[in-house]
């Protein structure tokens, strides 16, 4: 689906061979950036799942471009599936969605809830509990992210002591 030469999963485990070796190449791309930064274009990286079970193709961050108060990607939601609840400390999160249609529980205990569907904004604030899940049996929820992190996992923290509450 997307392609591209950056990848940084931030779990718990080691990281694997692929995203060892892109790693490295991130630091090489960076290192070889001019001081102060400049203008560029970059593709997005290579999908991958993030902590909060959802898929993630990484645009601008940290570890592509040096960013150092800014994250763009491009979330994949697939058909039928749910994310972990989570939240993202001290950073905020910006959305649109560009296909589909995807149900959030968002709040301290998930008790509030949203419907967002192509063409529509979300705002999360920093530090808010929520969980997305992608209402359609049959086709995927794309979305492009913004978040005040420019690393692209650092600021997850999940909340499994929420899960059981959502169905």
């Amino acid at each position: 689906m997307v392609s591209g030469a950056l990848l940084k999963s931030n779990t718990a485990a080691a990281p694997s061979a692929h995203q060892a070796k892109h790693q490295k190449s991130m630091t090489t791309e960076i290192s070889q950036q001019t001081n102060p930064p400049s203008c560029r274009t970059v593709r997005a990286a290579e999908q991958f799942e993030g902590k909060q079970a959802l898929l993630y193709a990484p645009g601008i961050s940290a570890e592509s471009v040096g960013a150092q108060k800014i994250h763009l990607q491009i979330l994949t939601i697939p058909a039928g599936a749910r994310g972990k609840a989570h939240k993202h400390e001290g950073h905020e999160t910006a959305i649109y969605v560009l296909s589909g249609k995807a149900g959030t529980w968002h709040g301290e205990r998930l008790e509030e809830h949203f419907i967002a569907q192509a063409g529509e904004f979300v705002y999360i604030p920093a530090g808010v509990p929520h969980l997305p899940y992608n209402l359609s049996e049959t086709e995927p929820c794309v979305a492009v992210i913004a978040r005040t992190d420019p690393n692209e996992q650092e600021s997850v923290v999940l909340l499994p002591e929420l899960d059981k509450l959502r169905p």
